[in-house]
């Protein structure tokens, strides 16, 4: 095969291989309003999760020997 003909053979299915990526595509973070809210809430629940989990710390100096 012509190195030219297999150049656009490639070209040509590249973008019909990026035009089903596009469609198939999830949407974008913006267009997803209560997106920012659920993680913001996820990474609150997470750190109070750790403040739960994480046992107090002595308020105490240690004694020296």
């Amino acid at each position: 095969m012509h190195p030219d003909i297999h150049l656009q053979l490639h070209r040509l299915h590249a973008a019909e291989l990026r035009g089903e990526a596009a469609a198939t595509a999830p949407r974008a973070p913006e267009r997803m309003p209560g997106r920012v809210l659920r993680v913001q809430l996820g990474w609150r629940l997470v750190e109070l999760g750790l403040r739960l989990a994480t046992p107090p710390r002595s308020r105490t100096a240690p004694l020296a020997a």
